[in-house]
């Protein structure tokens, strides 16, 4: 009889992830700042979880999947931006055992002169970094949004792709 109590690696081509038993599904959230810092863009759910709330763009990281594969991916995907466009850095990753998912987040800013966005399922809104990114009646996430954009003021960008391969 297998041991389903055996510690398994969940891929070797993203940051390792061990789990009692199997998958962990796993997700990216991209932040994308616009040129000069001074705002950042998020689509508007339209449906669950957080329907109407403002959310960063990202997705489903598929099983096997590079987590930078998969986020300029859902990035050209949900908008538009290719990587021809923005340097994406790893900055954090939250790992969330009560739900079998982990959250990979990537931050970039977009070259100047891009104005044309695609949306693919939610509609995209270009935010001033005034906004209050901690209030959970209107950002997703319960808080954890407030603590990305902090993250990025007070540490910077994190790992650039071309150092984490």
């Amino acid at each position: 009889m297998e041991n389903d109590n055996k510690l398994v690696t969940i891929t070797d081509k993203a940051p390792m992830r061990y789990i009692i038993g199997g998958y962990m599904q796993g997700f990216n959230c991209i932040m994308v700042y616009n040129h000069d810092g001074s705002r950042l863009l998020f689509c508007k759910r339209t449906k669950e979880p957080y329907l109407g709330l403002y959310n960063l763009v990202g997705g489903k990281i598929e099983k096997g999947e590079n987590g930078y594969d998969a986020a300029y991916r859902e990035l050209k995907e949900e908008t538009g931006i290719g990587s021809d466009h923005i340097q994406l850095s790893h900055m954090m990753d939250f790992t969330y055992y009560n739900q079998n998912c982990y959250v990979e987040v990537y931050v970039g800013y977009l070259s100047a002169g891009i104005t044309t966005l695609h949306e693919e399922a939610h509609p995209l809104v270009w935010l001033d970094m005034k906004e209050d990114f901690f209030d959970s009646a209107r950002f997703a996430g319960e808080g954890n949004i407030g603590h990305m954009v902090e993250q990025v003021k007070r540490y910077g960008l994190g790992l650039p792709e071309n150092r984490a391969r």
